[in-house]
């Protein structure tokens, strides 16, 4: 018996009924061989850290563009994070923990420069509108690998998909919002907790709020530190889950409540305010300004990727290439295309 088949066994023997086996997967798009020593999803999850696009997420702001401080996240360090709380539910709920790391690692991999800024320029400016958990599926599925896509499982790519909702609500409650495993499901609550936590601490560091600055109530019912409010959070998902008959995810009333005016206060006081949205503006610029050019430029643009044709429409393959930028690398291309160059006069 392979190594692979002896960890499937482990699994049927050891997680929940209701967590997703590796062997029980949907399969891939392309069918391939199995791995003789990783099951699918670990197999998956292999993939994604050794992507480019992964690679990439260490030069993509989360919140705060290029910060001096060495201690502010960036969007890799968001993705680990979100990865661990993740990881730490799934394990507590007998869940498949290997799915839900490489749900977690991939979920912002077509996330833009520049944050949410930048997909809101390419939302606007891009023909069919943009949005970044669509791009992470382009990516692992046409995108990477020189167009071969990491062809990863059903499980995985649909977690990816689904992991996002905006200001909408905390657990998918909507028929297009499910998923298709509890294990993505998971994934969704752990990047709210992730970023609702993290960008708090992050804008205290940058003294754009103040601890006392936290809505009412929140200190008091989640926590008055960062690890606090985190394994509130956690907890609550854990106990409230394991009260389902089928292990439906579930959070506290109380503390949903909280995290949702936690998330509604960052909007406002962090995400929208001028201290950090001004900057965004000019960075949304850029975008738009690299886009509109390409667009109407495409030899420009085939000159830049080095690439001889597109392999979609020219505004697709733009699109495509800049929400792939990191920061510094579109701040770089703009100056190079639209900034004047000092004059160089020979010897």
């Amino acid at each position: 018996m392979d190594i692979r088949k002896r960890l499937e066994e482990r699994e049927g023997l050891f997680l929940s009924p209701y967590a997703q086996k590796s062997r029980d997967t949907r399969g891939r798009a392309v069918p391939e061989p199995p791995c003789d020593i990783r099951p699918a999803f670990q197999h998956d999850r292999d993939r994604i850290v050794h992507s480019k696009s992964f690679r990439r997420l260490k030069h993509k702001t989360q919140v705060f563009l290029f910060p001096a401080d060495d201690h502010y996240r960036t969007r890799l360090t968001h993705t680990i994070e979100v990865s661990q709380i993740a990881r730490t539910i799934a394990k507590a709920l007998f869940l498949n923990e290997d799915l839900v790391e490489a749900i977690a690692l991939g979920h912002d991999l077509g996330h833009t420069p520049f944050g949410h800024s930048g997909e809101e320029i390419l939302n606007r400016v891009h023909e069919g509108g943009f949005r970044h958990n669509e791009q992470s599926l382009r990516v692992v599925d046409i995108l990477e690998r020189n167009g071969a896509g990491l062809n990863l499982t059903m499980e995985v790519r649909d977690g990816i998909l689904h992991h996002s909702k905006g200001k909408g609500s905390l657990m998918a409650k909507e028929p297009q919002d499910k998923s298709l495993t509890r294990e993505a499901e998971v994934v969704r609550i752990a990047d709210t907790i992730a970023y609702i936590n993290h960008d708090i601490d992050d804008a205290i560091r940058g003294n754009v709020i103040l601890p006392a600055d936290l809505p009412q109530g929140c200190n008091e019912v989640l926590g008055d530190t960062h690890s606090k409010r985190i394994d509130c959070m956690v907890r609550s998902v854990i106990s409230e889950t394991q009260k389902s008959a089928d292990l439906t995810l579930a959070i506290g009333e109380e503390i949903e409540y909280y995290m949702v005016q936690l998330r509604a206060f960052l909007y406002e006081r962090v995400y929208e305010s001028s201290t950090v949205h001004n900057d965004f503006e000019k960075c949304g610029r850029i975008v738009a300004d690299l886009y509109n050019f390409f667009v109407t430029n495409p030899g420009e643009f085939l000159q830049e990727t080095g690439r001889s044709d597109f392999y979609d429409q020219p505004s697709v393959c733009v699109c495509d290439h800049i929400a792939g930028m990191t920061d510094r690398y579109a701040f770089n291309l703009f100056e190079r295309m639209f900034l004047p160059m000092p004059w160089r006069m020979n010897a």
